[in-house]
């Protein structure tokens, strides 16, 4: 299966490089805040700013066009990543590999993703999720660089595997539910930047686009969703007046 999912998140890639710059929904306003001021400064400085991702299949296609966008605003990027199908960041946190990249990098930002359902499940996020995410934050900290929390998206159809806990659930609730949980984690984990990817697919689907951000899984995302969410990424990181 995470080859199945390889295989298809690569031909989506060619895909999102290729439409990323005919898609324009309307530009996502990130909030300011004393974080992200530290995160566009960092990046800013740089003439080449690095950036890790970690995290599983909503991560895996969205550096190299990430990295093409900030180039077609005049910002060259160097993009890493360790990124595995149906990782959660408790998995990475006990990875070698994921430790030995943010350690031994050079990164000036490091993403951390977590598992699509879990910020949105309180016990979940609580007990599997919040200590490898301070961990691993700790890790990019002592590294030198700076961790933010990539908000992923609501299901198209809302979290249809706890029918029980949520009867007749929608993107909407879930994308309320996932909002809330994330912020708490930034919190606990030391105020960390929260890259708002979520808010940008909440605003699509509002206006009634959100089905063109998925495939066919409605978990997923398509072509489009892919250069929505590079998006959300190069307008935060650059900021206002470079991203425009």
């Amino acid at each position: 299966m995470n080859l199945w999912i390889a295989v298809a998140l690569c031909g989506m890639v060619v895909l999102a490089v290729s439409c990323s710059s005919t898609f324009t929904p309307s530009t996502l306003r990130v909030e300011p805040s004393e974080q992200r001021s530290k995160v566009i400064a960092r990046f800013r400085s740089k003439k080449e700013p690095a950036v890790l991702f970690v995290g599983n299949s909503y991560s895996i296609p969205v550096p190299r066009v990430f990295r093409r966008q900030c180039r077609a605003h005049g910002q060259n990027v160097r993009v890493g990543q360790s990124t595995i199908g149906g990782w959660s960041l408790a998995q990475h946190a006990a990875h070698e590999p994921t430790l030995r990249k943010i350690r031994e990098g050079g990164w000036d930002i490091v993403v951390l993703q977590e598992l699509s359902r879990m910020p949105a499940l309180p016990r979940r996020r609580e007990q599997e999720m919040l200590p490898p995410m301070k961990q691993l934050a700790d890790e990019a900290r002592a590294a030198g660089a700076i961790p933010v929390i990539y908000q992923t998206w609501a299901r198209r159809d809302g979290d249809l595997d706890s029918p029980i806990q949520f009867p007749d659930d929608d993107f909407h609730a879930m994308h309320r539910r996932l909002k809330d949980g994330i912020r708490l984690a930034a919190r606990e984990c030391g105020d960390l930047l929260v890259v708002p990817v979520g808010e940008a697919w909440a605003r699509e689907t509002r206006e009634s686009r959100g089905k063109l951000l998925y495939v066919e899984d409605g978990s997923h995302p398509s072509s489009r969703g892919i250069a929505l969410t590079a998006r959300v990424f190069v307008e935060t990181f650059l900021g206002p007046g470079k991203s425009s």
